[in-house]
């Protein structure tokens, strides 16, 4: 028996020959026919779709070059594009003050926040707008001075309250309910250890927030409230109801006066996808900026 730890002579041997052995196989790539049969039926149906959309005379794409930028689609494009900015803007702003609401320890204010979101998330949006564009048969005036008590000065809600600032209204506060919870779920992924340790350093609260709270949620915030950005800018098109002259409802009035229906509804389809393009490209760009510096 040996007393040393070295293998015997044929055993070493015999490792270095297997060694040779597995050297000298020949590596096999896994073959994969369903995923190849796969990608060849798809590939298929792709060439026959942009075959067809391309040959297909019932497309009519000569009525559309003609009208996709005529005066009248451009300037539908704008108030859709304006809807889409006062409803975003106005709505994300209420909405983060809604989740701050729900998030606070006053019983009073999580109540009135959760009845708030409860209320226009389950209230249908055409159903909104259409209130608000009749408000004036609710209230004729608004006054404004001591609650119950006499007023100071009031307004006619017939020339306060247009169709367009009707659209806006509802369209804000539509957004806010959603905004509100995108907002508290960015909230609340933040680590809580991370405010006790600022909170015990001595920074204070709006500085907590400012500079440790937000530029984390931020990364969970991102995503949904994009997706809820470019819901509501395709959702503008509801607000054809009310007649104002945004991108859906000028196409339906074009193709209402000549019969063109298919090239007048690819003329929007196409707006609509070069514009939510657009958006999508900011959304990778500013989630960029603020996740620098995180693990993906």
């Amino acid at each position: 028996m040996s007393l040393t730890s070295d293998p015997p002579l044929d055993k070493a041997a015999g490792s270095g020959a297997e060694r040779e052995d597995y050297s000298a196989l020949k590596v096999v790539p896994v073959r994969n026919p369903w995923r190849w049969a796969a990608v060849a039926v798809t590939a298929v149906l792709v060439a026959q779709f942009a075959h067809g959309l391309i040959t297909n005379p019932g497309w009519e794409w000569d009525v559309f070059a003609d009208f996709f930028t005529t005066r009248t689609i451009l300037k539908a494009v704008w108030i859709t594009i304006q809807l889409t900015f006062y409803g975003t803007a106005l709505g994300f702003a209420l909405g983060i003050v809604l989740a701050f609401m729900r998030l606070s320890r006053s019983p009073f204010l999580k109540s009135v926040a959760f009845t708030y979101i409860w209320a226009f998330r389950s209230i249908p949006l055409i159903v909104q707008l259409l209130f608000w564009f009749n408000l004036t048969y609710l209230y004729k005036r608004l006054d404004f001075g001591i609650p119950f008590g006499p007023g100071f000065f009031s307004f006619d809600t017939a020339g306060l309250v247009g169709a367009m600032s009707a659209a806006v209204l509802g369209l804000a506060l539509h957004q806010a309910a959603y905004a509100a919870e995108i907002v508290r779920g960015g909230v609340l992924a933040v680590d809580g250890g991370q405010l006790e340790a600022a909170a015990a350093l001595g920074i204070p609260r709006l500085r907590q927030l400012r500079k440790i709270v937000l530029p984390q949620a931020m990364r969970s915030i991102l995503p949904n409230a994009a997706n809820e950005v470019i819901s509501l800018f395709k959702g503008t098109s509801i607000v054809s109801v009310m007649a104002i002259g945004e991108l859906f409802y000028q196409a339906q009035v074009i193709y209402g006066r000549n019969g063109r229906v298919v090239p007048l509804l690819m003329v929007a389809t196409v707006w609509y996808i070069i514009l939510t393009t657009v958006l999508s490209i900011a959304q990778y760009y500013v989630e960029r900026r603020f996740s620098r510096g995180a693990t993906r």
